[in-house]
């Protein structure tokens, strides 16, 4: 499994970047683990991988910046990416949000219920998540955490249980999980893609 990247820093004469915590390494796969299991935590690692990237250094300018008046902030698809995992997992976990229990919903005291993920979300909604980047990097660690001890329990045969019957075909585990990998991914994309139009100096350590 590959480690983190460490993205472009901005140069001098820039706004003062803000120190980024260093990530929590990713649980590596016991010896035991299965095919499925290290695919996953590989997958959930690289999504780990771009939004490391993505903060390291950035300033609170370009945080919270939009690059059109309806568009996405960094700060906000970062937030969102974790709320959905936070979501998804901990349902098929069967257990709490950090988001809650963690008290992270406290720290971030934003105007949205609990519950909120950000689906739907207005352009003021969007504006409303003026979080810092360790509060950010704080929460979307906790989730990977706890969305890496789900993964190297699953079992093939759990993966294969159907869960949203609503659907044709229906939803099993596993399509669940892919789902939010490529829901994360694609919005950790976004979040790389603001960074590298606001800051031109910077880039995601892929050469």
């Amino acid at each position: 499994m590959k480690g983190r990247r460490v993205g472009y820093r901005r140069g001098m004469n820039d706004p003062t970047p803000t120190p980024t915590p260093t990530a929590t390494p990713t649980p590596t796969p016991s010896a035991t683990a299965t095919s499925s299991q290290r695919i996953l935590l590989d997958c959930f690692a690289r999504v780990s991988d771009v939004v490391h990237d993505t903060l390291e250094g950035i300033d609170r300018v370009d945080l919270v910046a939009r690059i059109s008046p309806n568009s996405n902030s960094i700060a906000w698809l970062i937030w969102h990416l974790s709320r959905v995992q936070d979501d998804h997992i901990a349902t098929l976990a069967a257990r709490d949000q950090v988001w809650v229990t963690d008290g992270w919903d406290q720290r971030f005291g934003l105007p949205f219920p609990p519950a909120a993920i950000g689906y739907g979300h207005s352009t003021d909604e969007v504006a409303a998540v003026r979080s810092t980047v360790s509060q950010l990097i704080g929460y979307f660690e906790s989730v990977h955490q706890a969305t890496a001890s789900y993964v190297a329990t699953i079992t093939d045969e759990a993966l294969e249980h159907v869960i949203d019957h609503s659907y044709d075909p229906p939803v099993a585990v596993e399509v669940r999980i892919v789902s939010v990998i490529s829901d994360c991914l694609q919005h950790a994309g976004q979040a790389a893609f603001n960074r590298g139009l606001l800051d031109p100096a910077w880039h995601n350590g892929d050469g």
